[in-house]
């Protein structure tokens, strides 16, 4: 198994999530992973690019990445 980046698997998870979630757990440990071999705390996320891009749907988003080990933060 290759490497991810988290850039990578940044696009992965924004196709995911305008599928309907569709394998979304799979991408989300991937992530972790990738951001575990960079050395990063957190997965940045371009709020605009979000299929419910208002409170709701970001709070929503940061939960459940939360429960699943990863912290998001949304860029402007």
């Amino acid at each position: 198994m290759s490497a991810d980046t988290i850039a990578a698997v940044t696009e992965d998870i924004y196709t995911s999530l305008e599928h309907d979630n569709e394998d979304i757990d799979h991408h989300i440990a991937r992530l972790k992973q990738a951001l575990a071999a960079a050395g990063a705390e957190k997965a940045r996320f371009d709020a605009s690019r979000l299929p419910q891009n208002n409170r709701a749907g970001r709070k929503t988003m940061q939960s459940y990445f939360r429960q699943r080990g990863v912290k998001v933060v949304f860029e402007a």
